[in-house]
């Protein structure tokens, strides 16, 4: 097995973009959700129309992981959205990194944030922000890792639910 390869996301790729965030979504977060509250969500911010704004827009990067050209996760980082006094529109936004289950582990995900950190640092003169659900310890602690704080809370909307939502921040 090769070691899986990053690249960055072209206009090309939006359908393979759109398919892999809704399987890596519900599989990580499903069993939060009534269904009706995740397909809502899924169609809004996973649809092949969102991911051609992101792709087509200069403010956005989106990388793909790929494993012997399957792809196995992605990162999308751009401008912050985050409800924090502090955000302002020189700082930056890690939106999201997902893997697929069955890669999960064994540093990749971290490869995959560490691209997109990366790029962040050199689009952005702010702060770099992260939203995490409060019940996601893994992540947290990752980031943390990272150098990032916790600066918030908020709610996160899926649907008619929502979330308990962390704010964290590097400056």
């Amino acid at each position: 097995m090769t070691e899986p390869t990053i690249r960055r996301a072209t206009l090309a790729d939006a359908a393979t973009l759109s398919r892999l965030g809704a399987e890596t979504f519900t599989d990580t977060f499903s069993h939060l959700y009534p269904p009706e509250d995740l397909a809502v969500f899924l169609a809004e911010s996973h649809s092949v129309a969102a991911y051609r704004g992101y792709l087509s827009d200069p403010a956005y990067g989106v990388w793909l992981m790929e494993a012997e050209g399957e792809p196995i996760g992605y990162g999308l980082a751009g401008p912050s959205s985050l409800p924090h006094p502090d955000v302002t529109p020189a700082c930056g936004e890690l939106k999201r990194v997902y893997m697929r289950k069955a890669w999960q582990g064994g540093g990749r995900g971290g490869r995959l944030l560490d691209v997109a950190l990366q790029w962040l640092e050199a689009e952005k003169t702010g702060s770099l922000w992260i939203g995490v659900w409060s019940g996601n310890e893994g992540a947290q602690k990752l980031y943390a890792k990272k150098g990032f704080e916790k600066a918030g809370e908020y709610r996160f909307k899926v649907g008619g639910t929502l979330d308990h939502e962390f704010i964290m921040r590097r400056a």
